[in-house]
């Protein structure tokens, strides 16, 4: 690819609650270190949901103006002045995360990078400034954070590399699952996609509980071998899963999932629910031994996703629901807000 570098495109930016804005931004010169990426698909996600209609993502407020989204995929444009990362013309996915320890006074993991206490998220309100994200035509990046696709991986399948790299991340945290009974709380695009790496990853029985009945058919096509409504609750009780995934962000999720899976089992929280306390059935998790085990995010699973859907191992097209370009994105946030209507609401970008 070639010509003058881009200076201006069409993204989508929140400003506050409510104020969501489809404008023109300014596209800035990549540094040596940085490719521009031409975006042609972007994920909508719950923390996209969360702050143009709340202001805010968990514990991340809106503080200044937000370029939102962070699920992207697209191609190089320009490669890296440094002779770093893909070359122009490559189909790319995106690794939305970088590491940052801050001044050290914060411990985490060393192999566990995502954990880092300033570290940055496209499109995330965490820090001030914000980290702008990636719902825009053209997009400098660090070739770091970017990962060559097969050229027979179709976009529109990559583009949920990054939230089935969440959800890999979350099986991983279940420990081995192979031959066992998993529960998955919550059947949108996250729990969805949870039950297509757990099928992936050979587990016996895959139990989907949702609100919906229009979810739970995506999570059957992706690999349940059974679903329930949250409303069967004497059926819920019943399955006393080896493990469960929280995936809905709720606390009466939460509470479903520690009060449903049997002792001495394991419960993975993955939704990420509202800041500060939660009505959960905390002295129960106790009583019956269970291990309750955090997933935030991904580290480096976006290279065995990126390998699993290449091989057609991982197969995630039935969580795709509805694409529109950003001119739309306005009505593509609304459609992305009813479970009944939509799983996983993709933006696209051009050609």
């Amino acid at each position: 690819m070639s010509g003058a570098l881009p200076t201006e495109a069409v993204g989508l930016v929140v400003h506050a609650a409510g104020d969501v804005r489809v404008e023109v931004v300014p596209v800035r010169a990549p540094r040596p270190d940085e490719a521009l990426v031409e975006v042609r698909y972007g994920g909508i996600c719950g923390s996209d949901l969360h702050y143009s209609a709340h202001g805010a993502a968990g514990l991340s407020i809106l503080r200044e103006p937000l370029l939102l989204g962070h699920e992207i995929v697209g191609v190089v444009h320009t490669a890296a002045a440094d002779g770093t990362g893909p070359a122009a013309g490559t189909p790319v996915a995106v690794h939305p995360g970088r590491e940052d320890p801050g001044d050290g006074s914060v411990r985490y993991p060393a192999d566990r990078p995502h954990l880092s206490p300033a570290g940055t998220y496209l499109g995330s309100a965490a820090h001030l400034p914000h980290t702008q994200g990636g719902f825009v035509r053209h997009l400098p990046l660090a070739a770091t954070m970017l990962r060559a696709l097969p050229p027979d991986l179709p976009l529109r399948t990559a583009a949920v590399v990054e939230p089935a790299s969440v959800a890999w991340h979350a099986v991983h945290r279940a420990g081995d699952v192979a031959g066992r009974r998993v529960l998955v709380v919550g059947a949108g695009p996250i729990g969805a996609l949870v039950v297509a790496v757990l099928a992936r990853a050979g587990a016996a029985e895959i139990v989907a509980v949702d609100l919906h009945e229009e979810p739970l058919a995506r999570a059957r096509a992706l690999g349940a071998t059974r679903t329930l409504l949250a409303t069967d609750t004497e059926a819920l009780a019943l399955v006393q899963p080896d493990v469960s995934v929280e995936s809905s962000g709720s606390a009466r999720g939460l509470a479903t999932a520690i009060s449903a899976t049997m002792r001495g089992g394991r419960v993975v929280m993955l939704g990420l629910l509202p800041p500060g306390d939660q009505p959960v059935p905390v002295a129960t998790a106790i009583a019956h031994e269970l291990d309750l085990v955090g997933s935030f995010r991904f580290d480096d699973e976006i290279d065995a996703v990126v390998a699993a859907l290449a091989d057609g191992s991982l197969r995630v097209d039935d969580v795709i629901t509805h694409e529109l370009p950003v001119t739309d994105a306005l009505a593509a946030l609304e459609i992305a807000r009813d479970p009944r209507r939509s799983g996983k609401v993709l933006l696209t970008f051009g050609d």
